[in-house]
């Protein structure tokens, strides 16, 4: 079973980022969406098939109004946080 979850940092204030969209597809098809909660995080989905999938988060940024990342899930589960600021933003495979 393949499950998906996210957390989103913004780096700039220094605390999490609530209520921030976030939604999950595969092949163009809608699989799930968020808002992240108080914490910064949302779980996705689970019962994921395994496959290739894109998360596009709507973060609070006055330069970017969305931010894509294309992932390749296998079984098990995954995180996948967005570390966020005014003019810069990075990610990583969490645990």
């Amino acid at each position: 079973m393949t499950s998906l979850s996210t957390h989103v940092l913004d780096t700039g204030l220094g605390r999490p980022a609530a209520g921030v969209h976030v939604e999950l597809t595969r092949a163009g098809e809608h699989v799930a969406a968020a808002e992240t909660d108080e914490d910064g995080r949302a779980d996705l989905a689970a019962g994921l098939e395994p496959g290739v999938y894109r998360l596009a988060f709507a973060p609070p940024s006055p330069f970017f109004t969305r931010v894509e990342l294309e992932v390749v899930l296998g079984d098990g589960h995954y995180h996948v946080p967005l570390l966020i600021s005014p003019y810069g933003c990075a990610s990583y495979r969490g645990s």
